[in-house]
């Protein structure tokens, strides 16, 4: 339990930060971003599978780009439903869902499925992958 929680704080967190770097995408406070990752999770467990299979031929024929505009409309629809954020456009959903899935990815990959913080071992990786 505390892994989501933790996780869901870092989502948040790159909401906010998305927000200060890309000139499109504006949040009203913590809690806006806070309510917009929980939203975004949810469309990320339950619609973005069902879109990436309508979508599978041409993810295909773009060796998985369209991936990336699948998260930003993902990112307009919250936009949608949360008032306190909003999405100027699609470039700004697309610029914005990209750094949002990197910042995400770069802090979630510090936190274990306890909710620890952890470090990455690249020796331990290489020996436990057996490259």
């Amino acid at each position: 339990m505390n892994g989501i929680l933790i996780r869901w704080l870092i989502s948040a967190f790159s909401i906010l930060i998305t927000a200060y770097l890309v000139d499109g995408i504006h949040v009203s406070g913590f809690l806006s971003a806070f309510f917009a990752a929980a939203i975004l999770g949810i469309l990320n467990a339950f619609f973005r599978p069902i879109l990436f299979i309508l979508t599978l031929p041409i993810n295909i024929l773009s060796l998985g780009l369209f991936t990336f505009v699948i998260n930003a409309l993902l990112l307009l629809m919250v936009s949608g439903v949360i008032s306190g954020l909003s999405v100027d456009g699609f470039w700004a959903a697309l610029f914005g869902s990209l750094l949002i899935s990197l910042v995400s990815w770069l802090l979630t990959s510090l936190i274990n499925e306890k909710g620890k913080v952890q470090y990455i071992n690249f020796k331990q990786l290489h020996k436990r992958r057996n490259f």
